[in-house]
């Protein structure tokens, strides 16, 4: 069996009872990075005393998944496998994604555990969110393409949640400040560890708030809904026709319709 194993975003004891027993049952961890996988392992049998035993990390990520996929054979799949991400929910702003589509593919039976998941801890703590939310994960680093990805999540219609790294929490909520300076964002730093850190309040006053704040650690923000929500929503085709690039379309386009970034791109190119 093939299973899906949320782990700790922070805390260790977040870890479940469950999630424990499969992992002792487990003989290979298809992991995003191995070390960190085997890190945890080592964690949860020293501070739980877990006994788990798994003899094989198999790493997958963005840079080897047709590797990883070629090599994937009858023999690995007969066994008893978890993936684990980094932390949190697997196959969220994650390659185990492209695991659970190969096993719908392939007719391989699986099973998705729940637990940790950083973009809904943060929705329910900022007290933005009534029911329907939108969850953006990283955005785009640098350049063009983070522009028009902020400016598209300040234009929706229910609340939007992005991971960001320490390095640019700030700027991120300076550009929204800059294009927006009153609307409400939430930010959560090292969610469920010991200097857990919430902000909140109108983005010209937490730009003030966040350059005198230690920034180091993972965030979460969530930005409130807009209060301008059009009445038509923007069209496939309307996006083929803007004049902007090809990577920046692929983006929108993927957010629209649910389809891998990577193949929409290909296409455009091709087109």
């Amino acid at each position: 069996m093939l299973y899906f194993v949320p782990t700790p975003i922070g805390n260790l004891e977040d870890i479940s009872l469950r999630a424990i027993k499969i992992l002792r049952e487990c003989e290979i961890a298809i992991c995003e990075d191995t070390r960190v996988c085997k890190s945890l392992v080592n964690l949860l049998n020293e501070r739980f005393d877990a006994n788990i035993n798994i003899s094989n990390f198999i790493p997958l990520h963005t840079h080897n998944e047709d590797e990883f996929f070629a090599n994937l054979n009858d023999e690995i799949l007969s066994k008893n496998i978890a993936y684990m991400s980094d932390a949190g929910m697997p196959g969220i702003s994650d390659p185990g994604v492209s695991l659970v589509r190969y096993a719908q593919k392939n007719d391989i039976k699986y099973e998705i555990l729940s637990g940790a998941n950083a973009a809904l801890l943060s929705v329910v703590a900022s007290g933005l969110c009534d029911k329907e939310f939108v969850f953006l994960g990283f955005l785009p680093n640098t350049g063009r393409d983070r522009a028009l990805a902020i400016q598209n999540a300040l234009s929706l219609a229910y609340p939007a949640v992005i991971y960001e790294s320490p390095k640019r929490i700030l700027s991120l909520v300076q550009s929204i400040a800059n294009l927006e300076p009153e609307r409400e964002i939430f930010a959560i730093k090292e969610a469920t560890k010991k200097f857990e850190t919430k902000f909140k309040g109108a983005a010209k006053n937490l730009v003030q708030i966040l350059e005198k704040a230690n920034l180091n650690g993972e965030w979460a923000v969530v930005i409130s809904k807009s209060a301008n929500i059009a009445t038509q929503n923007i069209t496939k085709d309307e996006i083929i026709a803007l004049d902007i690039a090809p990577k920046a379309k692929a983006k929108l386009l993927s957010k629209i319709t649910g389809k891998d970034v990577k193949k929409i791109y290909d296409e455009l190119i091709k087109a």
